[in-house]
């Protein structure tokens, strides 16, 4: 019972700074072009892991991966960071927050569509209404509840928004099958996902020194994104009785975080935006009923 108290704990904890970031990602893309962003705070999630596995003593079992290991790694950090975040790095730069927060987080019902030819997963009748339903949640989001006249106020930004969520899920399609530690598999992705930005900015950005806020949203992306967060989410779904108890407190990170973006950016947030939010939402329940 103490052991479920506490992953409550972290899992609450992974849920409120998950919360923050897109008003994070909006702010730091104030300061710093996406690719520049994505770096910092890549670089800043590599060394959090690296700290990590040094204080949990693992760092040895790097000696033990094969050149297969790095490989895939280096394909998985290829997927995630570098390519997901910049499609959904870019899709905040030219979306509301409160529009691409929550197209963002269709990605479980992706994975379900992209599982039926990759996993040869069968489709049944209650995917099919739970996809359906999500969708209707996308759209009333992105026509901002104008859904008959089918107007995207920015159809490149939710085509992007949507795209990271096929990224997404064939980066966690792509796990299924890896049996390496956790910690180790993101340290690594992070670590190649790093290598491939650096070259990513030093191609089509000017590198200088960026701004100070700049650095320090990157920073906060990179430890509460990417880093510390999925780390104590790792933690809440090891100490928790089932996955069920603590995976449930996910759902309410897109309502606390229609919250957060309207107090930290001072957006409006249209009631198209909570209904759509509630669509998505409850197509992802159903889905997994």
């Amino acid at each position: 019972m103490k052991n479920q108290k506490i992953a409550y704990l972290y899992a609450l904890g992974t849920v409120l700074f998950w919360s923050t970031i897109a008003s994070a990602f909006k702010i730091s893309l104030r300061y710093l072009d996406v690719i520049s962003l994505l770096f910092y705070a890549s670089v800043t999630s590599t060394v959090v892991y690296l700290i990590y596995l040094l204080f949990s003593r693992k760092l040895n079992l790097l000696k033990t991966l094969s050149k297969k290991d790095y490989l895939r790694s280096a394909m998985l950090g290829f997927l995630n960071p570098f390519l997901y975040y910049i499609i959904l790095l870019k899709a905040y730069s030219l979306l509301p927050a409160q529009q691409a927060q929550p197209i963002n987080f269709i990605w479980p019902i992706t994975l379900v569509l992209l599982s039926i030819p990759l996993l040869n997963q069968k489709i049944r009748l209650r995917d099919i209404l739970a996809v359906t339903i999500s969708f209707v949640g996308v759209l009333t989001i992105s026509t901002q509840g104008d859904i008959l006249r089918f107007k995207f106020a920015s159809p490149a930004g939710v085509l992007l928004a949507v795209s990271s969520t096929v990224i997404w899920s064939l980066f966690w399609i792509c796990n299924t099958k890896d049996e390496r530690d956790e910690a180790i598999r993101l340290f690594l992705n992070f670590a190649f996902g790093s290598a491939f930005i650096l070259l990513a900015m030093l191609l089509f950005t000017k590198v200088k020194i960026p701004a100070l806020k700049g650095i320090l949203g990157a920073v906060y992306i990179g430890l509460f994104e990417m880093g510390v967060a999925f780390l104590l989410w790792l933690k809440a779904l090891k100490l928790s009785k089932t996955t069920a108890y603590v995976a449930n407190l996910i759902y309410l990170t897109p309502f606390l975080s229609l919250l957060v973006i309207s107090i930290a950016l001072g957006e409006k947030i249209l009631l198209s935006t909570v209904a759509g939010l509630v669509f998505i939402v409850g197509g992802i329940i159903l889905q997994k009923l």
